[in-house]
């Protein structure tokens, strides 16, 4: 049976930290800034976890690891 190939839409939103762990970044730092208080957008900056209802979807898009 061939490699599972990774899906190139999940990779760019997607990534496998070092530990294992699969984190995205947060939605909602595109446009509308000036509307957005600096402690929101700083907020927005980290990477955060993929939730646990998606995890197992996300596992099978991202095969590596």
């Amino acid at each position: 049976m061939p490699k599972m190939k990774t899906h190139r839409g999940a990779n760019k939103r997607m990534y496998v930290s070092g530990g294992g762990v699969i984190r995205r970044r947060r939605a909602g730092k595109r446009h509308k800034l000036e509307v957005k208080s600096a402690k929101r957008t700083k907020r927005l900056r980290q990477p955060t976890l993929v939730s646990r209802a998606d995890l197992k979807r996300a596992k099978k898009l991202l095969p590596y690891r």
